[in-house]
């Protein structure tokens, strides 16, 4: 006799997913059932009086009955192992930005400014740990050395991470395709297809730029609509990506030629750059969701 179909649903943290949640749910897909993840913060207005696992597990069963119900895509293993490259990258990034911080800060102690960007970081302190005539004292200059030896350590890291994103992305027909967007670089093409998938459980490209927190935040109440700047709900990283990206092709792009330049030049004359930039990601994000779900489309000027 085969097994009846059971739907199951689970919930997730807020800004991220419970761990193994994405494994379970794979698991039990393959053993026939329907399963659905719920973001947490769409279950909690069902949690009522005290917070206990029978309260939780009866305000998810009530939360995946609603009909307008949203639920986070089930990845692939492959989404999951690109995701990690990422979230590592992005945390040597972030050790990296502090241990500049931290030097630079120890330096001004002794009078020596160092300054800023991780470019010029890299020139200005082996001719300071070079130079016998400052007032560093051997034991700062020690401590200084090994934090330089870490920094270029972090380096090596991010080099070979960066690298082994774009070979991946040399073999995926969606991130060539996603590279056709102005302001998408390997490393966005790769994140966009590890979050997002094949973007089928967006309706439209909108609710993928909000899912990112790339549009305005609505407070509305009477009849009077109010829009505040944007939510930044979601994938922090894949929104700062798509926001330097944008900030990129403002920078760069061919105000004469391309179509893109004439929309951002009129953008200009009436808002502030930032909010141009913001614009542009939305629309970048719009644009990425189409290739993600219309197999072979790429970008074309006509689709401005």
């Amino acid at each position: 006799m085969a097994r009846p179909l059971r739907e199951h649903a689970c919930s997730t943290y807020r800004h991220g997913e419970r761990p193994g949640s994405q494994w379970l749910a794979r698991k039990l897909q393959a053993s026939g059932h329907t399963v659905k993840i719920i973001p947490a913060q769409f279950v909690k207005p069902y949690v009522k009086s005290n917070k206990n696992d029978m309260v939780d597990a009866a305000a998810i069963a009530e939360a995946v009955t609603r009909p307008t119900m949203r639920f986070a895509q089930i990845r692939q293993p492959e989404q999951n192992a690109r995701q990690a490259l990422h979230r590592v990258r992005d945390r040597y990034m972030s050790q990296r930005t502090g241990l500049i911080n931290q030097m630079r800060g120890f330096l001004l102690e002794f009078g020596i400014a160092i300054r800023q960007g991780a470019g010029v970081f890299r020139l200005d302190v082996p001719r300071v740990l070079g130079d016998e005539e400052n007032e560093l004292p051997p034991s700062m200059r020690t401590l200084l050395a090994d934090l330089w030896n870490d920094f270029k350590l972090l380096e090596v890291r991010i080099e070979e991470l960066s690298k082994q994103i774009q070979r991946s992305v040399q073999y995926s027909d969606t991130d060539r395709r996603l590279m056709t967007v102005p302001g998408i670089g390997p490393l966005a093409a790769s994140a966009l297809e590890a979050s997002a998938g094949n973007g089928y459980q967006f309706v439209n490209g909108r609710f993928f730029a909000a899912c990112l927190g790339l549009t305005p935040r609505e407070y509305s109440t009477g009849g009077k609509t109010t829009l505040l700047g944007i939510s930044k709900r979601g994938n922090t990283y894949l929104r700062r990506i798509l926001i330097h990206g944008a900030r990129s092709c403002v920078q760069t792009c061919d105000r004469q030629r391309h179509p893109l330049g004439a929309w951002i030049t009129k953008l200009e004359q009436r808002m502030h750059r930032n909010k141009v930039i913001v614009a542009l990601a939305n629309k970048i994000a719009r644009v990425a969701w189409k290739i993600l779900t219309r197999p072979e489309e790429i970008y074309r000027w006509a689709d401005v």
